[in-house]
């Protein structure tokens, strides 16, 4: 008997088992026996985790990937010669002019918690950005810029000092600084760290690329445990960006600095003749919460929410169990369901009821040598109508649970009325005794994962290209193109089916929802498959446009590389497709991420293309993905290429509104009433 997932945990018919499983970067180690009991404290378990992750969101995140004089950017405040354009943070000018020393600063509005008084905890925090240093090709120059923590009513300092913090009476400000150095006379360029003092207390010599104005990159990470300051950077040899070893310093912040501290950057150009701008284009901030501050909210919300769950699920079982057992034993309940649903699907064109005889003849009784394969609610068999001469694929939908039956009628509605060359075309249906029916064509090529991770053949690159396109077709015609705007919501590889000459057809609408063009996001229950699902569904329990094109970027980047969204090593250490591939384009060596079955045999450009549009719609920030008409643009060459942050961004999202906890309930539902 197969096997069934179920976020994320492996259920056997077999008794006392063993689980393993991850969610979301968390390794769960589960040993029960299958009773109704036991799958209840599994499903506790689950919400506990969602809680727990919900919980841990940073205490302060922010990702300016393009930062301009635009709305978002009323967050940075600049002081002296900083000032914002649409390049980015300008914190000495950019063009040539007389000066003698200059300095400017730029910090983020709100000021960060370092350190906690009371308890004497220690917040961690991340930070990345790129940046430029340009002397616009003169051969003096002199300054650099700075990533500091800062008490927060110090004021700026001249050029000599960096732009570093001074107290109000002129002597230096408790500070921690990251510095940028250059100086050609004489040559001085190296990356320091600096506390309350200009005087670095350890360094690195760095490549820099001054005349050029080369685009560079820092990472910066202090941990609040081990109290070190990591200090990470790019350098150019052969004007070619390279990756710098970079530096620790240990340092107690609490020590150092006050309670609350401003943050961000300061620069200075050493003045006449010693020439530069410091420019600051992208930044990304994140920084964890104190454990004392969240220990009682998470208490109380763990503890009330298992206490309301238990609730709930003990009154569901029972009554759902009842109304179960009364339902499918009154024949007369069974017939006015018969009733309502050809009332309801009838009404629609195309697709017609089949009798159930017919679709027990067609698939030699269900015989199972006839399955093509397992859905999440069903089987799916190979049929064959005589007096047609025509294959099929009937779907087999389980009535075990209300969620069956609401994406058997979900389906029928949805995709009867749904008209495009890409997407999986109903025949019939069917519901006669007990059974919910589905008959699609037949797709001789199986699903796009069957050739991908299971090598039932070789993909061609130009049949990988073709299966992409016609892949972001079919969304585009559910998202913009037909009356009313489809939410797939589940699109993965093995829901894109290929024809006898490979073209694709996306199918599977049972968690398909409808919406207005106007309004394209909706609160709902959590659904979906782990690792095409984006973050902010998990998180927010809102699903949009926007996240069934996450699901189509991670779908390319699979049919560019060969590879499945996350991938087990035999460490059991996790690797996700969309982390790995970023990396790859930092580092600006995407072709890497082609399948190697692949060889040679592909358009490099073609790939590059493929593999830039799928990481701009798998964007961790739903309001940075393109529309479908957008990416595709892109991908038949008619727009350029988008330009992507070298390291991944981090996003941040709200807590789920109170739907989406009954949506989380309404899963408990159908997993009790299946016992």
């Amino acid at each position: 008997m197969l096997a069934r997932s179920w976020f994320g945990f492996t259920e056997c018919p077999d008794f006392n088992q063993k689980y393993y499983t991850r969610l979301y970067g968390y390794n769960i180690y589960v040993e029960y026996t299958i009773s109704p009991l036991m799958a209840f404290s599994r499903t506790c378990l689950i919400i506990y985790f969602l809680v727990h992750l919900i919980l841990c969101v940073a205490s302060m995140t922010f990702n300016l990937t393009d930062i301009g004089p635009r709305s978002e950017n009323l967050e940075i405040v600049t002081e002296g010669a900083a000032y914002i354009t649409s390049d980015g943070i300008q914190l000495t000018p950019a063009g040539y002019v007389f000066f003698e020393k200059i300095a400017g600063r730029a910090t983020y509005i709100r000021p960060l918690h370092l350190w906690d008084r009371k308890s004497g905890q220690l917040a961690s925090f991340s930070t990345n950005f790129t940046f430029v240093i340009n002397s616009h090709q003169g051969k003096i120059y002199g300054g650099g810029l700075t990533f500091f923590l800062a008490q927060n009513n110090s004021v700026i300092t001249g050029g000599s000092a960096l732009g570093l913090p001074l107290s109000n009476n002129k002597s230096m400000s408790p500070f921690v600084a990251v510095e940028f150095v250059t100086g050609v006379i004489p040559s001085s360029d190296h990356v320091g760290i600096s506390i309350n003092s200009p005087t670095s207390v350890g360094y690195k010599n760095w490549l820099s690329n001054v005349p050029g104005g080369g685009l560079s990159q820092a990472w910066i990470t202090y941990d609040s445990v081990s109290k070190n300051l990591t200090v990470s950077f790019t350098g150019f040899q052969n004007n070619t960006a390279v990756r710098q070893d970079g530096l620790v310093y240990t340092v107690d912040m609490r020590n150092e600095l006050p309670e609350w501290v401003i943050f961000g950057f300061s620069g200075s150009a050493s003045g006449s003749p010693y020439y530069q701008s410091n420019l600051v284009i992208s930044w990304s901030f994140l920084s964890s919460d104190f454990p004392t501050k969240v220990k009682n909210m998470k208490v109380r919300l763990i503890v009330g929410m298992w206490v309301a769950i238990m609730f709930m699920a003990v009154l569901i079982f029972v009554m759902r169990r009842w109304k179960r057992k009364k339902s499918w034993e009154n024949e007369e309940d069974e017939h006015e369901f018969d009733v309502e649903m050809n009332k309801v699907f009838e009404m629609g064109t195309g697709p017609k009821r089949i009798s159930y005889q017919k679709l027990v003849r067609s698939t030699c009784n269900f015989a199972e040598n006839q399955k093509l394969g397992e859905g999440g609610f069903g089987g799916v068999y190979k049929g064959f109508f005589k007096e047609s001469s025509t294959h099929v694929a009937v779907k087999r939908v389980s009535t075990s649970s209300r969620q069956g039956i609401k994406e058997y009628a979900s389906e029928v509605m949805i995709i009867s009325r749904l008209r495009h060359r890409n997407l999986v075309q109903l025949i019939g249906w069917c519901h006669e005794n007990r059974e919910l029916l589905l008959v699609y064509e037949f797709m001789e090529n199986g699903s796009l994962d069957l050739h991908l991770f299971k090598e039932k053949s070789l993909l061609a690159w130009d049949t990988r290209n073709k299966i992409a396109h016609g892949l972001g077709s079919a969304l585009l015609y559910l998202h913009e193109e037909w009356e009313q705007c489809v939410l797939h919501r589940d699109i993965k590889s093995s829901n894109v089916m290929l024809d006898s000459h490979f073209n694709p057809k996306l199918g599977d609408f049972g968690l398909a929802k409808l919406v207005e063009h106007e309004k394209g996001t909706q609160t709902t229950m959590l659904a979906g498959t782990m690792g095409y699902m984006a973050p902010e569904c998990v998180v927010t329990g809102k699903v949009s446009k926007e996240s069934d094109v996450y699901s189509f970027g991670v779908v390319t980047l699979e049919i560019a590389s060969g590879r499945r969204t996350i991938v087990y090593t035999a460490e059991e250490r996790q690797t996700r497709l969309v982390e790995w591939v970023w990396e790859l384009y930092g580092t600006r060596t995407l072709v890497e991420a082609a399948d190697p079955r692949l060889g040679s045999d592909f358009d490099e450009e073609e790939l590059k293309r493929l593999i830039v549009v799928g990481l701009w719609c798998a964007h961790p920030d739903p309001d940075l993905r393109p529309s479908m008409r957008q990416a595709i643009q892109v991908l038949k060459c008619e727009a350029p290429l988008p330009k992507l942050p070298s390291h991944m961004p981090v996003a941040t999202y709200s807590a789920p509104p109170m739907s989406w906890i009954y949506g989380v309930t309404s899963i408990i539902q159908d997993q009790l009433v299946k016992l």
